[in-house]
């Protein structure tokens, strides 16, 4: 059996159905994360479609513009944005700015290193726009607005736009498309720098987002040690929170990894709360894709699909796992439980924290 075929299969399949367990989530409660990860994981199942329809019948144009824009664009913004607003009450808004200078910092470098043709200014404005709107996001973080990820929002929904507008109007040479000759897996190799750019930038703001608010959820609710203190309040000095600031990322790495052993001995007694375990998994399922879908970009196409699908497993899994997420699982929108699970008095009052 074709890996080609039958993995992007799993992937859009798994996909669907996950998104359809997030939707109806959303319905019941309303939170704005379960909504904008709906639509992430729908760009999730079509990416991984086109790539099944691609692989079992022939690529073509209309195919192939569909995957670059859903897929390699689109999928990993929108999965970000979901954990922008999951976080939005929290100082993570620091680790979105973070991420949004690191985008465009590398999107400017990659275009300095391969120079794709036809990119024009993009480099530069790309990065002006990146360092602009981190600054709003640092500054709105600092004053605790929370309405820092409405302006996430502009950022990912805004290029969504763009971005469709900027394939809608290019004109592709003859096939239409491109596929690495060895696997047979598509490449971008076809569309012009200045929308090429555009996935390493909507794709290290996403992966870096999904992936460090994982982990970061997963510090909240582990039993912690803390051997390197720092504070990010207002009201202290300027110098001394520019040093907290500084000294902040590593504060976080040190007590995350001091704090693991605890977390295996509760872990081990069952006292660890599910959230912990669910989103390690939810952050394996981040990196995963962000490694091989980087590789497919410079050229390395042998993981890509492998990638994916591990990808979007280890999402599921991790979803499953937190019973915080799911305290039932039943037919989506339907009244149908299939399975109930009841919730530990500690979750609940985290949860009510």
């Amino acid at each position: 059996m074709d890996p080609n075929v039958i993995l992007p299969l799993l992937s859009s399949v798994l996909s669907f159905a996950f998104a359809a367990l997030v939707g109806d989530q959303w319905i019941r409660r309303r939170q704005p994360y379960q909504l904008v990860w709906t639509v992430g994981l729908l760009w999730y199942g079509i990416s991984a479609g086109t790539e099944f329809l691609g692989g079992a019948f022939g690529w073509g144009e209309p195919l192939y513009r569909v995957w670059y824009l859903v897929g390699a664009v689109w999928v990993a913004g929108w999965l970000g944005l979901g954990t922008a607003y999951l976080l939005a009450r929290t100082r993570f808004g620091y680790a979105f700015a973070l991420a949004l200078v690191l985008a465009g910092l590398f999107t400017f470098l990659t275009q300095l290193k391969y120079a794709y043709p036809n990119a024009g200014a993009a480099p530069l404005v790309y990065f002006a726009l990146a360092v602009l709107l981190a600054g709003v996001v640092a500054v709105m973080t600092y004053r605790r607005d929370e309405r820092w990820a409405h302006v996430a929002a502009i950022v990912v929904v805004g290029g969504s736009v763009a971005s469709a507008l900027m394939m809608a109007t290019l004109t592709l040479p003859p096939p239409g498309y491109a596929v690495d000759p060895a696997t047979h897996i598509p490449t971008g190799e076809l569309f012009p720098g200045y929308l090429r750019l555009l996935t390493p930038f909507f794709n290290i703001t996403g992966a870096f987002v999904l992936v460090l608010g994982a982990l970061y959820s997963a510090f909240v609710f582990m039993p912690k040690r803390r051997i390197v203190r720092y504070t990010l309040r207002r009201g202290q000095p300027t110098g001394d929170w520019l040093v907290n600031m500084a000294k902040a990322p590593i504060a976080m790495v040190v007590n995350f990894i001091v704090s693991l052993p605890r977390a295996a001995t509760a872990l081990v007694s069952g006292q660890l709360n599910s959230r912990v375990p669910a989103t390690i998994l939810i952050a394996i399922g981040g990196l995963i894709p962000a490694f091989t879908s980087g590789a497919n970009r410079f050229g390395n196409t042998s993981g890509f699909f492998v990638g994916e699908f591990l990808g979007v497993l280890f999402l599921f899994v991790g979803f499953l796992v937190s019973i915080e997420v799911f305290s039932d699982l039943r037919l989506p929108f339907t009244h149908v439980v299939l399975r109930r699970r009841g919730r530990p008095e500690a979750a609940d009052r985290a949860e009510a924290g």
